[in-house]
């Protein structure tokens, strides 16, 4: 299936239906009365967070959406039927936007997630309602309100706990296929990957986090150059990046420190924000280099390239070194969770270690004492 992360669509709610002017006819009823009804209300276009989908593929053909309109008014007191409303399942992580102005209306990051993107046109008003007792034989009615309009530019950002980074060839693939459940394509030529590959690393029961592989970025990325400029959005909610890289090159010409360094100014280029994220150095395909120049080499690399990170050292090939990588990033992951999350203040009455045994309850604030209260005096 293709990957689909950019899509651009045309939604319109329903229109309200008319209200109705008409009066009561029946036999032996000369002065019936008004009797014109409501018109319906428009559908709406409500958009729904699906995490079973992972591009806007749905998007790229079908590109208009009407919900459908409120029915009109009629005698005998008789309202309109409401539109049915539209709901566009889109994945976990869409962006929408106003294709027309660049205004960001709703993010959809939470699974099942449903918002209301335009609001169906409510109905006109029948002559049943403009009835006094000064106008007995109103003869206003209004027309429906129109359903809202918008062109729409949808933009996918995945969400993944840990992003790599690195050359073509520098094997991301083979380590997301080594340490998760994706299986991505894997060869000896560059842009193998030609879009984000998604894995659910296993770490333990209830212990797991989501990685994801970006097309290989080359120099001069940010201005266009290659594939991985395409898709280096999809990193922009990650909380680590790994960086990749190839320690034994095909072509001996080729040094991996101009290459890492590379990477990273074209990152910098990219989206400052990006760049200042934690970031990890993973030197791979070290099963290529004789175990007797890998110590070397590697403090050769890290010397030159100055990094001040954690430093990792692995085959994805072999799985040498994943175990302890895979470990590290799990507890990484979970440490950063914990300092997201919002602080809240516990209540000592209700402070759950009172009646743990073992545990000493929450200090309780010392009480305040007015020096005014009659009391203390």
């Amino acid at each position: 299936m293709k990957f689909v992360d950019e899509a651009y669509i045309d939604i319109a709610a329903g229109d309200g239906g008319n209200g109705c002017a008409s009066f009561r006819h029946e036999k032996y009823k000369e002065f019936g009365g008004p009797d014109g009804g409501d018109g319906g209300r428009g559908g709406s276009v409500w958009a729904l967070a699906d995490e079973n989908l992972n591009t806007l593929i749905d998007y790229r053909y079908s590109r208009r959406f009407e919900a459908q309109r409120g029915e009109h008014g009629k005698g005998s007191d008789m309202f309109g039927c409401k539109g049915d409303d539209i709901i566009l399942k889109m994945p976990v992580g869409t962006i929408i936007r106003n294709a027309e102005t660049g205004e960001l209306m709703h993010e959809l990051l939470q699974p099942g997630e449903q918002i209301l993107i335009a609001k169906g046109g409510e109905g006109g008003f029948g002559n049943l309602r403009f009835k006094s007792s000064i106008n007995r034989a109103p003869r206003q009615k209004t027309i429906g309100h129109p359903g809202e309009r918008f062109s729409l530019a949808l933009e996918l950002k995945v969400l993944a706990d840990v992003g790599l980074l690195g050359m073509p060839n520098a094997g991301k693939s083979t380590f997301i296929a080594a340490v998760s459940n994706a299986r991505p394509k894997i060869a000896d030529y560059p842009f193998t990957t030609l879009h984000p590959n998604l894995g659910v690393v296993r770490v333990g029961p209830e212990k797991s986090f989501v990685i994801a592989d970006v097309p290989g970025l080359i120099e001069g990325a940010s201005e266009g150059a290659g594939l991985g400029h395409q898709f280096l959005r999809h990193l922009q909610r990650t909380r680590l990046l790994l960086h990749v890289v190839d320690m034994a090159p095909f072509d001996d010409a080729v040094d991996p420190v101009l290459q890492a360094r590379a990477i990273v100014k074209e990152l910098k280029k990219y989206d400052p924000e990006l760049h200042a994220k934690p970031r990890w150095l993973v030197l791979n395909k070290l099963d290529m280099i004789p175990e007797g120049e890998r110590e070397a080499r590697v403090k050769d690399f890290v010397k030159r390239f100055r990094h001040k990170g954690p430093v990792f050292e692995i085959s994805a090939l072999t799985r040498e070194g994943c175990e302890l990588l895979v470990q590290k990033i799990f507890q990484h992951i979970v440490a950063t969770r914990e300092a997201e999350k919002p602080h809240v203040e516990v209540d000592p009455r209700f402070d759950a270690r009172r009646d743990q045994p073992g545990l000493a309850p929450a200090a309780e604030p010392a009480p305040q004492i007015d020096a005014d209260d009659p009391r203390f005096r």
